[in-house]
């Protein structure tokens, strides 16, 4: 199939270069020349504007993109993807964006005859690259059938979460309780090793206890209790605290729209925004234990 991939960032780059190991033909384009010529490399053809890539021979395009604002810039207006496009092209945004955006692109790209899913991941760059993300999808039975073999390209589990903007709704609530929870595990450890208690040892009774979780057996915050996980490398890498806080913000934000209460989520996005604003965003979301820690 030839698709169109717009973001080759850090997420979208191997992203597309599996759909390349798939055997698609792709179109790319990012404002980040060297990430177009990296995947050119790779067997993918240049192009030089979004537009130009839904006025080309795509039979589906994809985007990968920072927040709601770019979405709707790519994707809506004279020059965007969706009036630009033939009538049937599928679109598919891989962005984490709120629900209401979504739903708001999905009704302009459905009007103009182009069905639409929105389809943000889980598994960050490392499952990228190894093809093994996540994929929350809102959109059609129909849609969710002809695009899960293109999905299954570069994830690993693909999950139909209902109407359009479902994606984005199953991603955020799972991202404010992966920030909530990581900040409980953070507390905890901080509280243990204070009291004189190895870090490995309470990480273990944690992990055979009820307050396991992901964030504390999979990804603990706390430096030596794992390896190959952003606490042992000066929490470099994996999914940044500014990432985490936008995630947050999307959250909090859609709650409003809803009324409803999300207390601990915003105490959570309040949390990171200090963080960020000590000039630690670019930090691992982890790295919050270092609020906790009294030997940092």
């Amino acid at each position: 199939m030839h698709i169109g991939f717009i973001g080759l960032g850090n997420m979208g780059a191997p992203m597309a270069h599996n759909l390349l190991k798939a055997g698609h033909q792709l179109s790319v384009f990012d404002l980040n020349a060297a990430a177009v010529e990296h995947l050119v490399g790779a067997g993918a053809l240049p192009v030089d504007t979004p537009t130009a890539i839904a006025q080309g021979n795509a039979e589906l395009i994809i985007t990968m993109l920072p927040a709601a604002p770019h979405v709707k810039s790519v994707y809506l207006g004279e020059s965007g993807l969706i009036v630009n496009s033939r009538p049937g092209v599928m679109l598919i945004d891989c962005s984490t964006i709120d629900p209401h955006s979504a739903r708001e692109v999905a009704k302009a790209a459905a009007e103009h005859g182009n069905p639409m899913l929105d389809a943000p991941v889980s598994g960050g760059t490392g499952g990228a690259a190894a093809g093994t993300l996540t994929f929350m999808v809102g959109g059609s039975d129909a849609d969710f059938e002809r695009a899960q073999p293109i999905l299954a390209a570069m994830g690993k589990n693909i999950v139909h979460c209902g109407a359009a903007g479902n994606g984005q709704v199953a991603k955020v609530a799972n991202n404010m309780l992966l920030g909530i929870s990581m900040i409980g595990v953070a507390e905890a450890m901080a509280l243990g090793v204070a009291l004189g208690m190895d870090a490995k040892t309470l990480a273990g009774v944690i992990n055979t206890s009820s307050g396991r979780c992901w964030s504390s057996d999979t990804y603990n915050p706390f430096p030596g209790v794992l390896d190959n996980v952003p606490a042992s490398r000066g929490y470099s890498g994996g999914f940044g605290s500014d990432l985490m806080l936008k995630d947050l913000g999307l959250a909090t934000e859609a709650a409003k729209q809803v009324r409803q209460p999300v207390i601990l989520g915003a105490l959570a996005q309040q949390l990171y925004q200090s963080f960020s604003a000590q000039g630690h965003g670019g930090l691992d979301f982890s790295a919050i234990i270092n609020q906790y820690r009294k030997d940092t």
